[in-house]
């Protein structure tokens, strides 16, 4: 969630929904995002919007927080039904951050009981929390698991001392296998995020940490090549000279390596930069987003799409907390997607998954451009010829410039 909240129309005050939401809304599933803006120590390349306990002041309280979300679930769940959307219960909740660890287990617990209370889970439902390996404990996870949660999500993101201390990581490698064994003692399904392309690390720093995330056996991997963004202290210090700066070719290297190790550790690519051991333990909450299904984000800076209007909340804690107090929807703004640029985001989105692009979806020169990418290598030909736009592991390294040569006219 960057920090940064795009530009659009004002949002309602009372957060009532344009009648065009509801429009075929029952074949639609529903999911709930709630966002932890907390962070112990706020990590050198991250651009998200969170704050450490430091940075707050004012109503912005991480004992007052479970309150304040629960707040808007309830709204959340007023706005949906007065602005005409059918009942639906819950497909999949994520808890992201942030570290929502942070909060006690027990808040988790009461902010995912109230969205059960007013919504209710599908059977079978996918809910999943992030989590640092030094913000949980084994009675922590055991909490979750008999609150309703099935999946965590761990922030390993190396094995190697000195890439963990260039990203500010606060935890030990000796850490992860430990609440790995935690949570699935807990009875929770687990996943593990890795970053690549840290500045200075090795290909042989990459390969070992991959080999470490690989042994403790998890049920998926996300590997995110590290992005530098703009403002961030990371930023400053490769400006500075004082580390060195990102390669595309290093990133091509590991991703190559990573998608290698993964594969022959029993894992498969759905997503270019997710893997899981079946795809029944593809995360269910990601793919909702981009297959363009409904989500409700709860939180500050969260965000939210129903039926093709998309809003955000504002930005900081406080002015999240004030608004919820008053009887005001948090939303700061929202746009409301017509039809070309609804098909513009599933061709960028959909083009990422290993289930493909319906070609005959594409422009006009989205479809010729085909045969192009078939040539070039980066596009499965049998697929193709099938109507699946499907990446090759070239495609995949370079899938911006794909969707590019695919966009509709």
């Amino acid at each position: 969630m960057p920090s940064v909240l795009p530009l659009g129309d004002p949002a309602p005050s009372d957060g009532l929904l344009p009648p065009q939401a509801a429009d075929g809304a029952a074949d639609r599933a529903f999911g709930l995002y709630v966002h932890i803006p907390f962070c112990a120590v706020r990590c050198g390349y991250c651009d998200f919007n969170t704050y450490t306990a430091t940075e707050l002041g004012g109503g912005a309280s991480q004992d007052a927080y479970a309150s304040t979300a629960i707040s808007e679930v309830r709204l959340a769940a007023e706005v949906l039904k007065t602005s005409g959307l059918p009942d639906r219960r819950m497909s999949t909740v994520f808890f992201g951050g942030g570290t929502p660890t942070l909060l006690p287990a027990e808040d988790l617990a009461r902010i995912l009981g109230a969205a059960i209370e007013v919504w209710g889970l599908e059977p079978g439902a996918e809910v999943t929390t992030e989590a640092n390996p030094d913000s949980v404990t084994p009675e922590s996870l055991q909490l979750l698991a008999d609150a309703g949660f099935t999946r965590v999500s761990f922030g390993m993101q190396s094995a190697v001392p000195h890439v963990l201390k260039v990203l500010d990581r606060t935890h030990t490698p000796s850490r992860v296998p430990q609440v790995v064994r935690w949570a699935r003692e807990a009875g929770l399904a687990v996943s593990l995020d890795l970053i690549y392309g840290t500045p200075g690390e090795s290909l042989a720093d990459w390969r070992y940490s991959l080999e470490t995330a690989l042994s403790y056996e998890p049920d998926h991997i996300s590997a995110y090549a590290l992005i530098v963004e703009d403002g961030t202290k990371l930023a400053a210090q490769i400006r500075r000279g004082e580390v060195p700066g990102i390669d595309d070719d290093d990133h091509a290297d590991k991703y190559e390596l990573g998608d290698q190790l993964i594969g022959e550790a029993g894992l498969s690519w759905y997503e270019v930069s997710n893997w899981a051991r079946t795809p029944e333990q593809a995360c269910r909450h990601n793919l909702a987003y981009w297959r363009g299904d409904d989500w409700w984000g709860i939180g500050p800076g969260a965000h939210s799409h129903v039926g093709g209007v998309r809003w955000w909340n504002v930005k900081h804690p406080t002015a999240y907390a004030g608004r919820l107090s008053g009887g005001v929807s948090p939303a700061a703004g929202r746009e409301t997607l017509d039809a070309e640029t609804r098909n513009v985001e599933r061709v960028m989105l959909e083009a990422r998954l290993s289930s493909g692009l319906d070609v005959s979806g594409l422009g006009t020169s989205g479809q010729h451009a085909v045969a192009g990418l078939i040539a070039d290598g980066l596009v499965d030909p049998v697929s193709a010829f099938r109507g699946r736009l499907v990446l090759t592991l070239k495609g995949r390294l370079l899938a911006d410039a794909v969707v590019r040569r695919i966009l509709p006219d």
